[in-house]
This record gives structure tokens, C-alpha cells and sequence, in this order.
């Protein structure tokens, strides 16, 4: 059994328009929402073993919030520049590179990607994944690599202004 956990990044600042898309920070509300999702993952006492993020600054100030919240050593955290803007198909593919000794990954980045995705995996009809929401989803396989459209069954999705479930 896998266990695939897509976070979107909490809300970002437009404040600086100097900044490229890249590097934009988390504005206010993100700030906020960032830690309660993660406190929303640790009352579910949920750790994964991987925490997988796109190095964009808002997806990866997301992912070390939720990381410190649910005590996840920040030093093992990982990055990969694809997930930054990525389709389903370069999504399916870093989710099928995964090494088989993970058994949960969690995985921070952006839409329309991350809604697109979970929706394939999981033959959901999720409209739009918002900032800073998680979507869970299981699979009945023993390798990443096996992950497929369809095979997946959602777990939860949850966020900021859904409430604590």
C-alpha cells in the first residue's frame, strides 16, 4: 500500500512585483495557513517518509512549515525543480521514480497540476485543490511505479477553510 498526500502552496504575496514567479513569498494568510494544515496532519498523526517539495519559495516555505509542525527533520527534505508547474504526465513520472522502501510520500507544489492530478489518479471531480490544501490518496501496490490513473482512492482533502474534519 502507497499513500500519495498532494499539498498545494499556501497562499502567496503579489506584494513584490519585482519578484519572479519562482521566488514570491507566502503573504499573510498563508502564513497562518500553513501551520494549521500542518497541525491538521499531526492531529491525523501523519508522517510521511518523504517530504518532496518544488524549490518555488512559496511551495517550499509551505513545505517546511508543515514539516516543523508535524516534526518532520527539516535536513531530509527533498526538492525536485519538476514539480514546479508541472503537468499530470511529469507528476505521474516523479511519483513513479519513487524508491519502492517509501511507503507515504507527501508532495508540495502548485495547480492546475496538483488538481488535475489527483482528480486522474483518483476519478475525482475536484474542481480546484486551494492554496494550501491536501489531497490523500491510496493505492493498492507495492511499487510507485505501478501507480496509475484510476488506481488511486482518496484518503481526505481537506483545507484552510474547510474547518478541522
Amino acid at each position: 500500500m502507497k499513500t500519495l498526500y498532494l499539498v498545494r502552496h499556501a497562499k502567496s504575496s503579489w506584494k513584490y512585483p519585482e519578484l519572479t514567479d519562482f521566488d514570491r513569498p507566502l503573504n499573510k494568510r498563508g502564513k497562518r495557513d500553513a501551520p494549521e494544515m500542518g497541525r491538521r496532519l499531526k492531529d491525523r498523526d501523519i508522517m510521511p517518509d518523504l517530504m518532496l517539495s518544488s524549490p518555488a519559495n512559496r511551495a517550499l516555505t509551505t513545505c517546511r512549515e508543515i514539516a516543523r509542525q508535524i516534526d518532520f527533520p527539516k535536513g531530509s527534505i527533498q526538492t525536485d525543480h519538476g514539480i514546479y508547474h508541472a503537468g499530470t504526465s511529469t507528476l505521474l513520472d516523479i511519483i513513479r521514480k519513487t524508491p519502492d522502501s517509501i511507503e507515504s510520500l507527501m508532495m508540495f507544489g502548485h495547480n492546475p497540476g496538483f488538481t488535475d492530478f489527483a482528480n486522474q489518479l483518483a476519478g475525482t471531480d475536484i474542481f480546484n485543490i486551494p492554496t494550501c490544501g491536501i489531497f490523500a490518496c491510496s493505492f493498492d501496490v507495492d511499487h510507485w511505479q505501478d501507480v496509475a490513473e484510476g488506481k488511486g482512492r482518496m484518503v481526505f482533502y481537506d483545507y484552510p477553510k474547510k474547518g478541522i474534519l
